[in-house]
């Protein structure tokens, strides 16, 4: 099957290969496939999808930048892993984050800034409708972001970037526990509804509200799987 996947990446151009390549680790990886915590090797990967290590090797470092892998020195590569202080921290951050990013823009909001938000809830909604999860995310990650790429802040910016890797995890484990394929449909609209509003307080709320709804869903997940591994732990330990 390794033989298979490689021969047909072969057809593939080279910069649409690490595409390729890119995407199907970033699959495996929200789909649970390789799981958060889990140790990754370039041998064992390049197995996994058939592929050569160069382009393997640029992948990881791009989903590395993305913040899905991390690397720990005498540790090797690992999927990031999920805890509830990581929840916690990152939702807060993230309430003052975009609270900011829309105070700066405010007073800026124009037309392009109108149609470039509901497109990209549109986008979002049909990824939804599509049953597309791993595109869902990507699709609301590309909603929030986009306060951010339009404040014009450097640093804020990059501040958000750094944390969107965590933050496709923790939407990933949440939809696979729930059973569902993606966010709710109208998740959304009041969020939208109030960024092209008039009243910034509106908005201030609406981001404490959403954020808040968000991190105490994922934030339960994450407590009650980690009942169930300390539960299927406790037999195995009691027999040694």
């Amino acid at each position: 099957m390794a033989g298979q996947q490689a021969q047909g990446f072969a057809q593939i151009p080279k910069a649409t290969f690490r595409e390729h390549i890119l995407d199907s680790l970033r699959n495996a990886i929200l789909s649970g496939e390789i799981a958060p915590g889990a140790q990754v090797t370039e041998s064992s990967l390049a197995q996994q999808f058939g592929v050569s290590r160069g382009p393997l090797r640029e992948a990881m470092r791009q989903l590395i930048d993305e913040g899905l892998l991390v690397t720990v020195p005498y540790t090797g590569t690992h999927v990031v892993d999920l805890s509830v202080d990581d929840i916690r921290e990152i939702y807060s951050m993230r309430v003052n984050l975009e609270i900011f990013a829309f105070e700066l823009v405010w007073e800026r909001r124009d037309q392009a800034f109108h149609e470039g938000l509901r497109a990209r809830h549109a986008t979002l909604t049909r990824c939804i409708d599509a049953g597309d999860d791993v595109g869902s995310i990507h699709a609301e990650l590309q909603l929030h972001g986009f306060v951010y790429e339009v404040s014009g802040h450097k640093i804020l910016l990059k501040t958000w970037e750094s944390i969107k890797g965590r933050l496709q995890l923790y939407w990933a484990a949440h939809h696979r526990a729930h059973g569902i394929r993606g966010p709710r449909r109208d998740g959304h609209d009041s969020y939208v509804a109030n960024a092209l509003g008039p009243d910034l307080e509106a908005m201030r709320a609406e981001i404490k509200g959403h954020m808040a709804r968000g991190g105490e869903q994922t934030e339960t997940f994450l407590v009650n799987l980690q009942q169930e591994e300390a539960k299927s732990k406790g037999p195995a330990l009691r027999r040694v």
